[in-house]
C-alpha cells in the first residue's frame, strides 16, 4: 500500500458495519484469513530457559496436514529464540512471515499492561526484528507490520513511516489469548467470520493453549460453509 496520509504509516483494516463489509475492505468472495501473533517480548528469555513454551510446533504442523495458507505476525525476539522453527515457517510457502516488533512493547500507551517503546526507537524496533528474521534464515518475509495488542496513534504512525511498512488491524477477535476452551474460541471465530474476514489467533503456546485444538475445528466448518484461506497478502490484493 502506498504511504498514509502526511506520510503516515499506512493501516489496512477489515471492519464490518451493519453485517457488511464497509468500502474500505468489501469483499463478496468467501475468503477468510487466519493471522497468527508469535509472541515474545525483549525479556522473556530466562523463563523460555526454565522451560516456558512460547512457540507451537503442533499448531504450525496442523496448519499444513490442513493446508491452510496462513500470516504469521513474528515477533524478532520469537525468531532469535526459535530459529529452526522461524526458518521452517519462512521457507515454507504455505506461510508468509510478517513483523510484530522485536520486542513486543505497545507504541502507545495504555495496552494491556505492555512496556512502551519510546518513539524515536520505533522503527530501530521494527527494523531488528527484520534483522532478527535474515538471521535464522526466513525467506517468505512480507512488508507487513501488526502492532503488539493492536495499540496505536498518529504518533506511532508517523514515527514508523520510515519502516515503509503497512500495519495490519483485524476485524475477528479469536479470544484465544490465555483462553483454556478450545470451543469458546472456536465459537468466537466461527460467529464472526464473514466474506473477507481477517482473524487474530496466536502461536504462543504458554499464552494461547487452547489454539490448534480451536482450529481443529474452525477450519473444516469453514470449508464446510464454502470458505477458502488465504494469506493477508492476497486478502490486501481482492480489498485494493
Amino acid at each position: 500500500m502506498a504511504p498514509g496520509p502526511a506520510g503516515r504509516t499506512p493501516v489496512f483494516e477489515r471492519r464490518v458495519a451493519g453485517g457488511r463489509r464497509d468500502a474500505g475492505g468489501g469483499s463478496a468472495e468467501k475468503v477468510v484469513a487466519l493471522t497468527f501473533d508469535a509472541d515474545m517480548t525483549a525479556d522473556q528469555g530466562p523463563r523460555a530457559a526454565s522451560g516456558e513454551r512460547f512457540d507451537n510446533p503442533e499448531l504450525v504442523a496442523l496448519l499444513r496436514r490442513l493446508k491452510v495458507p496462513s500470516t504469521v505476525f513474528m515477533t524478532g525476539r520469537w525468531a532469535e529464540e526459535y530459529p529452526a522453527q522461524a526458518r521452517a515457517i519462512g521457507t515454507d510457502p504455505l506461510f508468509e512471515v510478517a513483523n510484530h516488533s522485536y520486542s513486543h512493547h505497545a507504541f502507545s500507551s495504555p495496552c494491556y499492561g505492555l512496556p512502551v517503546v519510546g518513539k524515536n526507537a520505533m522503527t530501530r524496533d521494527v527494523e531488528r526484528a527484520f534483522t532478527a528474521f535474515r538471521k535464522a534464515g526466513v525467506r517468505n518475509v512480507v512488508p507487513y507490520f501488526r502492532f503488539p495488542g493492536g495499540c496505536y496513534d498518529d504518533t506511532a504512525l508517523r514515527a514508523l513511516a520510515p519502516a515503509n511498512v503497512t500495519a495490519v488491524q483485524w476485524d475477528v477477535i479469536s479470544g484465544d489469548a490465555f483462553a483454556t476452551d478450545a470451543g469458546a474460541v472456536a465459537e468466537q471465530v466461527l460467529d464472526g467470520v464473514r466474506p473477507g474476514s481477517l482473524v487474530v489467533m496466536h502461536c504462543t503456546r504458554s499464552a494461547a493453549p487452547a489454539t490448534e485444538a480451536a482450529v481443529r475445528r474452525i477450519v473444516p466448518e469453514l470449508r464446510e460453509r464454502g470458505y477458502r484461506f488465504v494469506k493477508v497478502s492476497e486478502l490486501m490484493e481482492d480489498g485494493g
